[in-house]
């Protein structure tokens, strides 16, 4: 047990146990959380990082339902021998998804506080090429491994969306 001392009153004080570490996400709720409250018009985003274009060509738009702060158990990403994320099959990339956030290999596992928001799905636009099958979350109208459907509720990590514009 370390020990920090009080040096007003000459007295010795325990540390307390190590607090998860706050992610981006978890950060960006208590700095800014008028930004992520219920009924806000928010955005997530893929594609346009290509030659071609630099906007986003895939999205999806919500309205927050409500977002918190959870700490969660990170655990070592799934991984499949012998292939890079970007050679994964779209099962494969789902997998890896939805463990996400997720540590390599040989990382000890450990707390972090992860800032989530539930949104309610207004609209979307997915890829549906086959070379995009494990290149985001959206694909052929799904988003990971549940079918898009208008109202449906999604999570995902704060620093993820934007505000519409």
């Amino acid at each position: 047990m370390r020990v920090f001392p009080l040096l007003l009153l000459g007295l010795a004080w325990p540390a307390l146990a190590a607090e998860p570490v706050l992610r981006p996400s978890a950060r960006l709720l208590f700095k800014a959380p008028e930004m992520l409250q219920a009924g806000r018009c928010v955005l997530y985003e893929e594609g346009g990082a290509g030659w071609g274009s630099v906007t986003p060509e895939f999205y999806l738009r919500g309205e927050v339902v409500a977002s918190e702060v959870r700490t969660r158990r990170l655990q070592t990403c799934p991984l499949v021998p012998g292939k890079n994320l970007d050679q994964y099959n779209r099962e494969e990339f789902n997998r890896h998804a939805l463990a996400f956030p997720c540590l390599a290999a040989g990382v000890p596992e450990r707390d972090e506080q992860i800032g989530i928001v539930r949104l309610r799905v207004i609209e979307w636009e997915t890829p549906h090429a086959t070379r995009a099958a494990n290149a985001g979350r959206l694909y052929r109208g799904m988003f990971v491994d549940k079918k898009l459907e208008k109202n449906m509720e999604i999570e995902l990590e704060a620093d993820l969306l934007g505000l519409c514009r």
